[in-house]
This record gives C-alpha cells, structure tokens and sequence, in this order.
C-alpha cells in the first residue's frame, strides 16, 4: 500500500475515533474534554492500529481513562467498520501519547536557564 493512502487512512481512522468518542463513552468518569487522539498508525496491511492518545490529569485519572478506551474498543472498532469502507478493519492498540508532556517540559528547562546577555543586547538596553 502507497504511503499516500496509508497516511489517507490513518487520518480517516483517527477522525472516526474522534468523533465516536462522544458517542460511544458516556460515562461521568470520563472527561471528554481531556483526551485528544494524537496521532493514528495502522500497519501496511490494515489488519492493527496503533491509537496514540493524550490525556490531561493525574497519572491515576490517565490510567482510568486509557482503560476505559480499551474497554470500549470494541464498540469503537464496530464505529469504524460501519462507517469507512476498509478493506480490513484494523484491531485498535490505544497508547499513552507521551510526546506533549515532553515537549513542555523541555520548554519549561529553557524557560528558567539563565542565559548571559550578549554585548549587543546590553548595547541596545543602555541606548533606550
């Protein structure tokens, strides 16, 4: 399968799931307004998809809220076959995306360095 249709059908899947979430999980543990599907990767035969989702929270609220999305996979999976014309309908693995968390705590470590002002810059404060 061309790399073009596969990148096609993890953007289908991933809208699919998005807006079968609010669907499907009607629970009042789960805050729909904390989790985001980051990112879909189905393997070149169709036959599973990784889900990579992120969840704002505690590591206690994430872990209720992943098993809650492995709980309602098959529902999620039943979604998507009725909805998108697939040859296969993936299996779902739905994963912790950790990669935002990371992404702000790397802006936080450079937000708090302290960095010597260069000549130029001092230059430029006496000057105002």
């Amino acid at each position: 399968m061309s790399v073009d249709r596969l990148e096609r059908v993890n953007a289908l899947i991933k809208r699919e799931i998005g807006e079968s979430l609010f669907r499907i999980i009607n629970e009042d543990s789960f805050d729909m307004a904390a989790v985001t599907v980051t990112h879909v990767v189905t393997s070149r035969n169709l036959r599973t998809a990784r889900v990579l989702v992120s969840i704002r929270g505690t590591e206690e609220q994430k872990k209720q809220m992943l098993s809650l999305l492995h709980k309602h996979r098959p529902e999620i999976q039943r979604a998507i076959n009725r909805d998108l014309t697939l040859k296969y309908t993936p299996k779902l693995h739905f994963d912790l995306d950790r990669s935002i968390q990371s992404g702000d705590h790397v802006l936080d470590i450079l937000a708090h360095l302290d960095l010597p002002q260069n000549d130029d810059e001092q230059d430029a404060g006496e000057q105002t």
